[in-house]
């Protein structure tokens, strides 16, 4: 095995507000990687349901963390990035898990591919319980087919070299839930993004607090204002799928609600 001198440095942050609930679970995933040279940064925002204690219990082995009031997920991201000392960055959102080996299996990638600034995998859906309900089949992407609204890179799967991030970031705290969409697209203008397919390394846990149940229509919104602040066209893919979104969404939030939370 490598020494650990060897190996590049893996940052990860999770940001963390009033989500107790799943939090020592999202920190465990972390932890218990078999990857070795790993900081790990926790920002929480100041939470009053019992975050802190669990933190606390498990402060030897976190890096980084810190409970105060944020502006939300958004800055919390910012704010652990800013401290982050590591060559490959990601970040893993207090209500999500990694797959046992994913820091592992992202950074044997990227060392083998120097020209890849990104690579993501696939990720699991599941419920309260970390039942897995559902799959996020990934799919290759590229600056032209983000620009179309065709993301197909799972958020919590993706591992990125800190030169990017120090290049393009951080992220713009106007977007609330689409701010990893305009840091792809950032990332794609300078880089190769890489999906490997069969290799899951992620768990999106969708529940009734959930931003992907409370926010969709939102999460679209702020895409399509992202595609015409970058020159897009209203007479667009990206356009169509808001316009279609906006009038079936709240039919297909509803359906997808009852279908994953019975």
């Amino acid at each position: 095995m490598e020494a650990v001198v060897d190996l590049p440095l893996v940052s990860i942050v999770t940001p963390s507000y009033q989500q107790a609930e799943f939090l020592e679970e999202t920190i465990l995933s972390v932890l218990d990687q078999d990857y070795p040279h790993l900081e790990y940064l926790v920002i929480d925002g100041g939470s009053e349901d019992g975050s802190l204690e669990i933190i606390k219990k498990y402060q030897d082995q976190i890096d980084y963390w810190v409970s105060e009031q944020d502006q939300g997920q958004t800055d919390a991201i910012n704010k652990g990035f800013a401290a982050a000392r590591g060559q490959i960055l990601a970040w893993i959102n207090s209500d999500d898990t990694y797959q046992p080996g994913a820091v592992r299996e992202a950074v044997d990638y990227l060392k083998k591919h120097s020209r890849v600034g990104m690579v993501y995998g696939d990720l699991n859906y599941i419920d309260e319980a970390g039942r897995v309900i559902g799959k996020f089949n990934a799919k290759q992407t590229s600056l032209a087919r983000l620009r179309r609204g065709a993301v197909h890179i799972p958020q919590p799967a993706a591992f990125w070299r800190a030169r990017l991030w120090e290049e393009v970031g951080p992220l713009d705290p106007e977007y609330y839930f689409a701010m990893d969409y305009d840091l792809w697209l950032r990332f794609a203008e300078i880089t190769t993004l890489k999906y490997l397919h069969g290799h899951t390394w992620a768990n999106f846990r969708i529940h009734g607090r959930s931003k992907t149940i409370a926010a969709d229509q939102r999460c679209w919104e702020e895409m399509l204002q992202i595609h015409l602040r970058d020159g897009g066209s209203w007479f667009s893919i990206l356009a169509a799928k808001y316009a279609l979104r906006k009038f079936l969404g709240p039919l297909w939030a509803a359906y997808k609600k009852s279908k994953l939370l019975r």
